[in-house]
């Protein structure tokens, strides 16, 4: 019995000190797409700008396929991608984000749902559309 109550106390404690916190999604990641992002804290909620493109798209600087013609000339490094995201505390995610994809012109539903010691894994969504993606921490 000594033995369960042990081993139920140090499951326990090693689920609190691995329990994602608010500002653990702060850092620098790497999408499938090879875009490099930077998640930083607005106020009380998260962001993202793009900070590196490593030959995107065949060497695509700009944003050629934004549904918005004007913007179309606008330069992908340094744009804000990600916005609004914030952390649920009682489900310990990131919830209600939006993620701007330039390789499609589309605007997604963002949640993050897990953060691992190499990688996080986000779920991007749009109408009944789901894929859920593992960005690698850099």
């Amino acid at each position: 019995m000594k033995k369960f109550i042990l081993i139920a106390i140090l499951i326990f404690t090693t689920s609190l000190i691995f329990a994602q916190q608010p500002d653990d999604l702060i850092g620098k990641y790497r999408l499938p797409n090879q875009l490099d992002v930077e998640i930083y804290k607005t106020g009380n909620k998260y962001s993202g700008k793009i900070i590196a493109l490593n030959n995107y798209e065949n060497g695509q600087t700009k944003d050629i396929k934004n549904p918005d013609k004007e913007k179309r000339d606008n330069l992908l490094l340094g744009m804000e991608i990600i916005e609004n995201l914030e952390f649920d505390k009682d489900e310990k995610q990131w919830i209600n984000g939006e993620m701007y994809g330039p390789e499609k012109g589309l605007v997604l539903n963002l949640k993050i749902t897990e953060m691992r010691e190499k990688d996080i894994v986000v779920v991007g969504s749009k109408y009944i559309f789901r894929k859920t993606l593992e960005w690698k921490k850099l």
